[in-house]
């Protein structure tokens, strides 16, 4: 063995290993294990890690551990405050599925933090006797409540971000309610030609559908703040003090700000999964709207000659090796494939929270990775969207004035005024003259064009109810006599 070279050490043997590495054996067994994701698990869930050693190494220093051996308490929280801060998170490179319920990850972080903590002290890697990544850094802790916990740290946190990022897409989608509330247009069910609506009314269904997005989102802190960290093994605490199981989670909620709250049944909190079952829905939720919201915007772009045409996306590249000139609806259709691989995800999650088996989920790491990815690829199409699309949409106002004037929604509002048939009648005149409804209502002396332009302008078309409708006043204390003799007439 060479210089650039060190042994460890486990109960299955030894290994060879780069002197460099900070990690040991156990990552290295891992390494080896599972080459399933072909990535290594999610930074945040690193730097999240760092957080929840931190908390434990403070809490264990203020019960007296290393008492007398100040320098390597500095160490121990130094190197976690590092991965923290996520100078130490290339360091975790084991892979995002893993068996184990995500030993290998804890592992990971305790080999590369002990070794850290021993260069701090001027020692060479794998000098476990000094700082040791079982008997130190995973001191009083397990697996089963630093992952969970972990985890719940790491979705909280990209939760914040994917809000932000919710926010800023119903904001761009109310800049453009207020740039269209001019803009008339053909409202459409099932397809089809409906009512009058206005462009910019559409746009602002869209801000309120994120909006609900963004509460439902904002509420899912609450859900992961409560930890079993102290329930060690399977949520009894076995093998930690009392008093660390009281006072490790108020370390993290002192570090990091965040209201966590210890379980009141650690066992529960251990081997359930179904909190992020929940989180994951509300995500899926989003994931909904924005397909449905991106599959508005390629709609009313479409053509632009020979479809609806009615609103022009940003232009963000060619759109095709063969036909020229063809611009595509890009960024909502990354949108859309970003959401549907959140609802992908979202299955995978599910089945993984569903197959844990009595005291423990052996498949936390997919939960982790299902549940991570939403988050990140979430928000950046929430990003995307508002940037590159939303914000840079512009009205044809053209094409949705010629839509108003030929279509048969037109006649629909005019029914409050001129009643069904005689609306009838005029669209089908209307059609079969090839002249606008406007030109013949007027003709028809039903109105004039100041009354149709009246009942079709963008104030008209957006009021609430139709003041030309009353509503018929049922009659009171009416008798069945009466009610026979008014039959009879």
């Amino acid at each position: 063995m060479g210089q650039s070279e060190r042994i460890e050490e486990d109960s299955l043997g030894t290994r060879v290993l780069p002197a460099e590495a900070r990690y040991g054996i156990h990552t290295a067994r891992a390494l080896e294990n599972f080459p399933l994701a072909g990535r290594a698990v999610h930074p945040a869930l690193a730097r999240a890690f760092g957080t929840v050693k931190l908390a434990c190494a403070i809490t264990n220093r203020a019960l007296g551990a290393w008492s007398g051996d100040a320098a390597k308490a500095d160490a121990i929280e130094q190197a976690c405050r590092e991965l923290d801060e996520g100078l130490l998170v290339g360091e975790i490179v084991v892979d995002a599925l893993q068996g184990g319920a995500g030993t290998s990850t804890n592992m990971n972080v305790n080999e590369v933090l002990a070794n850290r903590a021993l260069e701090v002290l001027g020692l060479q890697h794998g000098e476990y006797a000094r700082v040791s990544p079982l008997d130190d850094i995973n001191l009083h802790q397990s697996t089963n409540d630093t992952y969970p916990t972990a985890l719940r740290l790491a979705a909280i946190r990209l939760l914040h971000t994917l809000e932000q990022k919710a926010v800023a897409l119903q904001e761009s989608f109310q800049r453009a309610e207020r740039r269209f509330a001019h803009v008339v247009k053909v409202g459409r069910t099932e397809y089809q030609d409906a009512v009058l609506t206005t462009l910019g009314r559409e746009m602002s269904a869209y801000a309120e559908a994120i909006n609900r997005d963004r509460w439902r989102i904002y509420k899912c802190e609450e859900r992961l703040r409560v930890v079993n960290l102290g329930g060690t093994a399977i949520g009894t605490g076995l093998a930690a003090p009392r008093e660390f199981i009281f006072r490790a989670t108020e370390q993290l909620r002192a570090l990091t700000g965040i209201g966590f709250a210890r379980a009141e049944n650690l066992v529960d909190a251990t081997q359930n999964a179904d909190v992020f079952v929940e989180v994951s829905g509300i995500l899926k939720a989003h994931a909904v709207s924005l397909i449905k919201i991106s599959t508005d915007l390629r709609l009313l772009s479409s053509g632009p000659d020979a479809g609806f045409g009615e609103v022009r996306l940003p232009a963000r590249q060619a759109g095709s090796s063969i036909m020229p000139n063809k611009v595509n609806p890009v960024v909502p259709e990354a949108a859309t494939q970003a959401a549907m691989l959140a609802m992908g995800n979202d299955s995978a999650l599910c089945a993984a929270c569903a197959a844990g088996s009595l005291e423990l989920n052996a498949f936390l790491p997919l939960i982790a990775h299902c549940l991570l990815e939403n988050l990140d690829v979430l928000a950046r199409a929430d990003d995307l969207l508002a940037r590159l699309c939303v914000d840079g949409i512009e009205a044809d106002e053209a094409r949705c004035r010629a839509h108003v004037e030929n279509a048969t929604s037109l006649a629909t509002e005019l029914v409050p005024a001129l009643g069904y048939e005689r609306a009838s009648e005029a669209a089908r005149l209307a059609r079969d003259q090839g002249k606008t409804l406007r030109t013949v209502v007027a003709e028809m002396g039903w109105m004039s064009t100041q009354e149709f332009d009246a009942a079709t302008s963008p104030e008209a078309v957006c009021r609430l109810g139709s003041p030309a409708c009353k509503i018929a006043q049922p009659r009171t204390n009416t008798t069945p006599r009466d009610a026979a003799k008014e039959t009879q007439l």
